[in-house]
């Protein structure tokens, strides 16, 4: 049987029905709506292929218009918006059974030298990744064992989680918290060499724990839900090469969540402090008792 990873790698690996049109599968899974991440990063491996493979992709910019609906094929239709000397640019509509689910707008660059460099340091110091339990353990530490279906949730997960903040499973452990979450990741097993694959892979990943630091001062992040989520768009700009089978540090915040929308902002480092990636994204938060 394969692993997690290699099944991100088959999943990230659409067909090629037309010029320029592509099909990506939606696993059959218990999720209500297809995962942004996993159409987020078909949409991007689909505008990659359109390209010549010497610009790396250096922003991305997507709405998620319809949820999608798991183990329904899902086609994406890519426009070749620019082919500049220096820039590249792709507009992909992501379809599903003749409805518009998700659009992505993706800019790609010949590297250039400009003379300078800077960055802020990151924000904190924080524990390394091996010093940490993973999330099944943090679960299986509180309830004494994983439940049926987090095992099995547990079993397909391509990336490895540990959150730098340990898991909070009451409201009195969040009175007072700030909306601010961090986690190592990395992918479970290796990924191969091709750059746009670990793009694209990393892509995926930027939705899985994002929009917690929206919710981190309203409820604990594990245990009964009081708020349905979903997000509403993606932005993403690529600062450095990177491999997202090594950890990477993803430390992100919430400036504002008003009027049932969230906002959430992300920084990805390296092991070394090295900003890699920048996320923004805005997610819709309804309650689920209806109010």
């Amino acid at each position: 049987m394969t692993n997690p990873a290699e099944r991100l790698v088959d999943l990230l690996d659409l067909e090629r029905i037309e010029v320029d049109i592509f099909r990506g599968r939606s696993p059959e899974e218990s999720l209500q709506r297809v995962f942004g991440g996993q159409v987020a990063g078909q949409a991007l491996v689909a505008a990659g292929r359109t390209t010549d493979g010497e610009r790396p992709v250096h922003s991305l910019h997507a709405y998620f218009l319809r949820p999608g609906r798991p183990g329904v094929p899902i086609v994406y239709q890519v426009e070749r918006v620019r082919d500049g000397r220096s820039f590249t640019t792709r507009r992909v509509t992501a379809v599903q059974e003749g409805r518009t689910i998700f659009n992505l707008t993706a800019s790609f660059h010949r590297p250039e030298e400009a003379g300078f460099e800077h960055q802020l340091p990151p924000a904190r110091t924080v524990p390394d990744p091996e010093e940490l339990p993973t999330v099944a353990d943090e679960v299986r530490e509180h309830l004494g064992a994983l439940p049926e279906a987090l095992e099995r949730m547990a079993r397909r997960q391509p990336f490895d989680i540990r959150y730098v903040d340990r898991l909070r499973w009451t409201h009195e452990e969040i009175k007072d918290a700030d909306p601010r979450s961090a986690v190592w990741m990395r992918a479970v097993g290796p990924l191969g060499d091709d750059p746009l694959v670990h793009t694209c892979a990393l892509t995926y990943a930027s939705d899985m724990t994002l929009l917690d630091a929206v919710r981190i001062p309203v409820e604990p992040l594990w245990g009964p839900r009081g708020f349905d989520m979903a997000s509403l768009d993606h932005a993403m700009w690529f600062h450095r090469p990177f491999r997202a089978d090594e950890w990477f540090l993803y430390d992100q915040e919430s400036p504002i969540a008003t009027g049932g929308r969230g906002l959430a902002r992300g920084r990805i480092y390296d092991r070394s402090g090295q900003l890699l990636v920048s996320v923004v994204q805005e997610g819709l938060f309804r309650r689920l008792d209806g109010r």
